[in-house]
């Protein structure tokens, strides 16, 4: 969409950070509306956003409930045992009847609709993962000089 004031947003970098639910799916969500609009995107994954493309961990990813104001109970309730997994299995059965769908398929969708997926050289060494440890979509670990490099031209959001 277009009007006098304003070009079209053409191409988006998306950097995700954060490894729990609430700080995957914004990415994903933005990534995947993003290629529905036919712009192009990327998703950069950099610290604990890794967890989110590493193979054993992206099936397991959970709502943080301790210092997270968007839960609005109180930091020592979201401390109690089982907590974080009854806040994930909820948020998860929302999700669902959204049809939104779980991360591995999301990213799946991302990919195959043109969506490029690179995790950061510099977490990915000092977390000392491999390409090995990854979902088979990720195009490749970039340094973020390279991911500056793929993002010239486009708009950079940080979720």
């Amino acid at each position: 969409m277009t009007d006098n004031n304003h070009q079209p947003i053409e191409k988006v970098s998306i950097v995700v950070s954060k490894g729990s639910l609430e700080g995957v799916y914004p990415g994903l969500i933005m990534a995947n509306g993003a290629r529905m609009e036919g712009i192009d995107a990327s998703l950069f994954f950099t610290f604990f956003g890794l967890d989110a493309i590493i193979d054993k961990r992206m099936d397991k990813i959970k709502v943080a409930t301790v210092g997270n104001p968007a839960m609005h109970i109180p930091t020592l309730l979201g401390a109690i045992p089982g907590m974080s997994s009854f806040a994930t299995s909820k948020m998860k059965k929302e999700m669902e009847t959204l049809d939104i769908p779980p991360v591995r398929e999301f990213l799946e969708m991302i990919h195959d609709a043109g969506g490029d997926l690179y995790a950061c050289k510099a977490t990915v060494d000092m977390f000392h993962l491999t390409k090995k440890d990854f979902c088979p979509q990720v195009d490749d670990i970039i340094s973020v000089g390279q991911f500056y490099e793929k993002a010239a031209g486009g708009q950079i959001i940080f979720t």
